[in-house]
């Protein structure tokens, strides 16, 4: 007699949607529904005549999940027999993920096929195999190239003895362009079950340049619109800065490796006996080392995402209207996701693919 409730919850859950999900072949979905019948308490001869079968292949299948759970009902040889993956073959295919990290159940349900003969019948049970196996689908993290983990914890180091040291007629702040382009971008959203969603895009042809400074302590912003953005515009910037900060004996500004912060036309007006700039140069490679990088995240998060504007200049007004006013004003609610919470990033922490 086989009792009610023999099923696990994570295989009574994979066995209904397997039963639910029509585009699983007809002999799985009917293994499927026997064993959740069975499991809720329905007698292996009634089970039989609902799905036209024999009381032996009903109890077959219960047995089947009995020696070798799910994977073992969910698995197919070619010649129409049940198979099941050893553990030799199980680690061969880890070793296989392990070195090439496909991208979909497919193309693991293909090597399976070709390498073992067997063959799976549906991309649950392939997703369940996987979860056994230790493996997760996820996706890689961006790392830049070159990086050097000792300049960056030398910056750091830097930075926060600059921090330390700082004195009240001191200020700090971060530099960065950045070129929106007049498009929507498409991101994911909460919606009824039954509408379909979509977003009205533009012809993203035109592009905003902006080169910008945020000091993080008080949330004031410097952004500029320009048409190109070279040494011309970036003493522009660290002089609209100089400005703002009339009673400041030190005015820190952090900006990266591009090739204009080092024109010799900047370096001249640096040079000045009245200048009040302090430049410091972030590590090559390391735009998470400056936090405007997150500024800008979040200048798309909260204008560009899902958000058509039919002209070009609506785009822009909508942008430098954040960046010059609900940042500064809403700092307070920005000001976390904008920081100075540094962290190191070293390849060897990671299995670099592609």
């Amino acid at each position: 007699m086989i009792r009610k409730g023999f099923l696990d919850a994570e295989s009574r859950q994979d066995f209904i949607d397997l039963a639910r999900d029509g585009s699983v072949p007809h002999r799985l979905a009917r293994r499927a529904n026997a064993l959740v019948l069975l499991d809720r308490g329905m007698k292996c001869k009634d089970v039989a005549n609902i799905l036209l079968l024999d009381d032996d292949t009903i109890r077959s299948w219960h047995k089947l999940y009995q020696d070798g759970g799910f994977d073992a009902v969910a698995l197919f040889d070619f010649h129409g027999g049940i198979g099941r993956m050893s553990a030799e073959q199980e680690e061969i295919l880890k070793k296989w993920i392990s070195r090439t990290y496909p991208r979909s159940t497919h193309e693991v349900g293909a090597f399976i096929k070709e390498q073992f003969g067997l063959e799976y019948a549906a991309r649950s049970s392939l997703i369940n195999l996987m979860h056994r196996l230790g493996m997760t689908y996820r996706k890689p993290d961006e790392i830049p190239r070159k990086l050097d983990k000792e300049k960056q914890e030398a910056f750091v180091k830097e930075y926060e003895n600059l921090l330390n040291s700082l004195e009240d007629d001191e200020e700090v702040l971060f530099s960065d362009a950045v070129h929106p382009t007049h498009a929507v971008h498409p991101a994911g959203c909460w919606a009824p079950k039954d509408t379909k969603i979509a977003v009205e895009q533009n012809s993203g042809r035109n592009r905003l340049n902006i080169q910008g400074a945020v000091n993080l302590a008080s949330g004031d912003t410097f952004m500029s619109e320009v048409e190109n953005v070279n040494a011309i515009s970036t003493i522009a910037l660290l002089s609209k800065i100089e400005a703002a900060y009339p009673e400041k004996r030190k005015i820190h500004v952090f900006l990266d490796n591009a090739r204009y912060h080092h024109a010799v036309k900047v370096q001249e007006w640096l040079a000045r006996k009245e200048n009040r700039i302090r430049i410091h140069f972030i590590p090559p490679y390391c735009p998470h080392l400056n936090p405007i990088e997150r500024l800008w995240g979040l200048m798309h998060k909260y204008v560009t995402h899902n958000r058509c504007y039919a002209k070009f200049y609506e785009f822009c007004s909508a942008i430098l209207d954040f960046l010059r006013c609900e940042v500064p004003k809403n700092w307070n609610t920005y000001c976390d996701s904008v920081s100075d919470n540094f962290r190191i990033i070293s390849p060897a922490n990671f299995r670099v693919i592609g």
